[in-house]
């Protein structure tokens, strides 16, 4: 495949690259003059992380530290590491990442690995490795859902990802397709992106003001295989788009987003629900995922397809099997009218409504900032290792906001704003 200097693929827009790279730095994150920057990559997302550096020290960054992955590297784990080595994970560079956040350091992911990396490895490997991983990154992970810092995540198309997602296509078609998928959810496909992520933030705001304004008891879900009452946790704030971290920086988590989100109780999530479309989780691919909740806990749990992992997920912690966040995404979002499944949890989440197991966002409380972890858990905040997002919405989804005293009020329908 051809390239150009920068080693960027040929059929990947310098242009619209570079803007994406700006976005991270100037919407994504704001990033502010003297303010450092921990940045993880994939190497394959090189071309563009090498932009999103320049851009950083342009807008003045301290210090840029990034951290590379590889997929060959991590294959080649799975392939001839020891037994024992799956039960081990790097605790000391998540304590130092932990540390740097402490001292207001942002936060940039640079995703695009091969979605099914892993899909041919042993899955209890997977599993150990991930549980591993999970409870070694928590202490820089409570930093990032506790919203302490501004964070941002973006992505970029790598060719073993464009393959999943273009099967057929030749190599360099597949990952043109890709970039301008990606450049098209980002915002990143027209004259003015920053103009642009400024009125979507505005129109996300709104909706958030709406749903706070009303402040649900409880959403209730159906549609097929799904009818799911997820009661909110007490004192519970809406969020989208642009929000204000503890550290005073506006940002914009991810991009692409089109969602507004909550956090769910722990203990007040009753009925069933099917996923609407596959999950990509570290490298395996869970399909057809129908749950059954009692209590807040996941008491069944099914999948066509990546069962024997979801099973150990569901098992990583007393946390894993209940509810840290609810989102609220019209099924007329533009990556869902793309049509394309991405396998990519950054751009699927934002096609659908969607659910994520695990660790709550404490930002999503009025006055989180101010609470403590124990207030977060009475008022029914969830805490675990993990966070995993799942899609479950669809043009086929009523959606219902239940008052305290029973009453209803439509709030989607046929996965459209009501």
């Amino acid at each position: 495949m051809t390239t150009h200097s920068r080693g960027v693929s040929a059929t990947i827009d310098p242009v619209k690259l570079d803007r994406l790279a700006e976005v991270a730095i100037k919407v994504g994150l704001q990033l502010q003059p003297g303010q450092d920057l921990v940045l993880t990559s994939s190497i394959a997302a090189l071309p563009l992380t090498r932009r999103i550096v320049e851009h950083a020290y342009k807008a003045g960054a301290g210090l840029v530290t990034p951290i590379f992955n590889d997929d060959e590297i991590t294959l080649a784990r799975f392939r001839h590491g020891a037994d024992a080595g799956f039960d081990r994970a790097a605790g000391w560079l998540y304590e130092g990442m932990a540390k740097a956040f402490s001292n207001n350091a942002a936060r940039l992911a640079v995703r695009g690995e091969d979605p099914s990396l892993l899909s041919s490895q042993d899955p209890a490997k997977v599993a150990r490795a991930n549980k591993a991983n999970s409870m070694a990154y928590q202490p820089a992970l409570e930093k990032i859902t506790g919203f302490d810092i501004n964070w941002n995540i973006v992505a970029y198309p790598d060719l073993a990802w464009a393959r999943q997602v273009f099967p057929g296509e030749p190599d360099d078609v597949a990952v043109a397709k890709l970039a301008d998928a990606i450049f098209a959810a980002s915002r990143v496909d027209v004259e003015d992106p920053i103009g642009n992520w400024k009125a979507h933030n505005a129109a996300l705001a709104e909706r958030t003001k709406w749903l706070n304004g009303h402040n649900f008891h409880a959403l209730h879900f159906t549609g097929p295989g799904t009818d799911l009452t997820v009661g909110l946790a007490e004192g519970h704030e809406w969020m989208g788009g642009a929000s204000t971290a503890k550290n005073g920086i506006t940002c914009n988590p991810n991009i692409p987003t089109e969602e507004v989100f909550t956090t769910p109780h722990a203990r007040r999530v009753e009925g069933h629900v099917s996923s609407t479309k596959p999950l990509s989780y570290q490298g395996t691919l869970i399909d057809e995922i129908s749950v059954r909740f009692e209590g807040g806990r996941i008491v069944e749990a099914k999948a066509s397809k990546g069962e024997d992992v979801l099973k150990k997920v569901l098992d990583t912690d007393e946390g894993a099997r209940r509810l840290g966040e609810v989102a609220l995404v019209p099924h007329s979002s533009p990556i869902s009218k793309s049509g394309l499944l991405f396998f990519n949890t950054l751009f699927d989440e934002n096609a659908a409504c969607h659910i994520a197991l695990g660790q709550c966002y404490s930002k999503c409380f009025v006055n989180g900032a101010s609470l403590s972890q124990d207030e977060i858990a009475q008022r029914g905040g969830n805490k675990s290792f993990i966070h995993i997002d799942w899609m479950i919405g669809s043009g086929k989804i009523d959606i219902d906001g239940v008052a305290k005293d029973g009453s209803r009020m439509p709030v989607m329908r046929k996965g459209e704003w009501a």
